[in-house]
């Protein structure tokens, strides 16, 4: 025989056993879980990112495929011509090279110099709170002010260049290594910091097993510390590329991609192209393009990490 579930709750009837009610959880008791008001605090913020990023891309994949000024309600479909354009556009193929060389010379300079300074920093007890605020300030100042500073330095009548007898900003041969080397002023320093503090994780045993096998400090650093450090290492160098795609604030401050476009990036050709010739839609299609090289390295490097197994 059936037991009705609310006879059976509410004990009725003699000889017949208990059958426990499974508890439900009102809605008040459902709000406090951890999980869910995690959901719903950040609802808002998936809303607003949402709203602040992904709609502005849609506009900005719809304009690239339109004659779009960039100043006008009216935009004309015309397909694929702006990416076929793109590639045959001198300006657009010089700032695509400016960027690979950008981009190698911040994945093996700055990188280079922050492994190293965080590792002297690492191996010294005095001082190294001062030494990581004086590497770190460049970073915190803002770019316009780092920029302003150098470019007097730099300056081929009152500064280092009438002392050296160069035009470092002027000089078409000069001028972006010029630009990558203030740039790079003001960001080893972040890198130092992020290296030191993923220094200070690893774990002190085995730099005492590697002392013990008469392993020396250059050893160490290749056999213990690199290692170590692998994920963050590769997360900056993911960033680095990311970010040297998207390099704009000094390139504009110090030269505006001149002289005669020795310095363009691509960023300095799409403002150019939005701001300067109203071509909106084709500086929409050259943004697309920034992005899609971004979303390929990054899944790389998702692919990487996931091959190695990296914890972060």
């Amino acid at each position: 025989m059936t037991i009705p579930e609310s006879t059976a709750a509410a004990g009725g009837g003699p000889g017949v056993s208990r059958i426990p009610v499974p508890h439900r959880p009102g809605v008040l008791a459902r709000l406090r879980d951890r999980e869910v008001s995690g959901w719903l605090f950040l609802l808002p913020l998936i809303a607003f990112n949402l709203f602040v990023v992904l709609v502005p891309s849609a506009f900005s994949v719809w304009y690239s495929f339109t004659d779009w000024t960039g100043i006008s309600s009216k935009a004309k479909f015309i397909g694929l011509e702006n990416y076929r354009n793109l590639f045959r556009d001198p300006e657009f193929v010089q700032g695509l090279e400016h960027n690979v060389l950008w981009t190698v010379f911040f994945l093996i300079v700055p990188m280079a110099m922050g492994l190293f300074g965080a590792y002297a920093l690492s191996r010294i007890r005095r001082f190294r709170l001062l030494f990581r605020t004086l590497y770190f300030i460049p970073y915190i100042v803002a770019s316009v002010v780092n920029a302003s500073i150098w470019r007097s330095i730099l300056d081929p009548q009152n500064g280092l260049g009438n002392l050296l007898h160069i035009n470092p900003l002027g000089d078409q041969d000069l001028a972006l290594w010029s630009v990558e080397f203030v740039n790079n002023w003001a960001w080893w320093g972040f890198l130092v910091v992020v290296f030191l503090a993923a220094m200070q994780g690893v774990n002190p045993s085995l730099y005492e097993a590697a002392t013990m096998d008469g392993a020396g400090a250059t050893r160490q650093f290749f056999a213990v510390t690199l290692p170590a450090i692998r994920p963050t290492f590769a997360f900056l160098g993911l960033m680095t590329i990311i970010w040297s795609f998207l390099a704009f604030d000094y390139v504009y401050i110090l030269t505006q991609g001149g002289p005669a476009g020795s310095t363009d990036l691509l960023s300095t050709v799409a403002y150019r192209n939005a701001f300067s010739n109203l071509q909106g839609g084709y500086a929409s299609a050259t943004g697309i393009v920034m992005a899609l090289i971004s979303g390929v390295v990054v899944t790389v490097y998702l692919v990487i990490r996931k091959t190695r197994e990296w914890e972060t």
